[in-house]
């Protein structure tokens, strides 16, 4: 079956494509100007995960996830900015959401299923990267 038509003129128009992309990175970008925004909590959640340096991690992390995103969003080495996205999440969420070391149930609930979004979205920028490559 074919694609009807009005969908596919959305699906080959660049403004959906960065709409897409925006949306995608979303969780991203505002993470990192968030934690501009407030170095001492950004600070203090490195610290809280181990991460020392802690102003080193937190200017990689604003790093990756700003630029990151907008290489993906402009379409310009959307690969550079979706395998640096998707390599800082699956980092982060081993770090963060080790889900078989929770002993309580819910806890464990919830991070396993936090962990499986993230995954989840790791396979979104692999998307990303396959698809504005295509766009280029």
């Amino acid at each position: 079956m074919a694609t009807p038509a009005p969908i596919a003129r959305l699906l080959d128009d660049n403004r959906f494509a960065v709409l897409a992309a925006t949306l995608l990175t979303l969780p991203y970008w505002t993470s990192g100007i968030a934690k501009l925004t407030d170095l001492p909590g950004a600070l203090g959640e490195a610290r809280h995960f181990g991460l020392e340096p802690a102003m080193l991690t937190v200017a990689a992390t604003i790093l990756v996830q700003i630029g990151g995103s907008l290489l993906i969003v402009v379409g310009r080495q959307a690969w550079l900015g979706a395998g640096a996205l998707g390599v800082f999440t699956a980092i982060a969420t081993l770090i963060a959401h080790p889900f078989w070391q929770v002993a309580d149930p819910m806890a464990r609930f919830h991070d396993r299923n936090t962990f499986l979004e993230h995954i989840g979205l790791i396979g979104g920028l692999m998307l990303a990267a396959i698809l504005r490559d295509r766009k280029a």
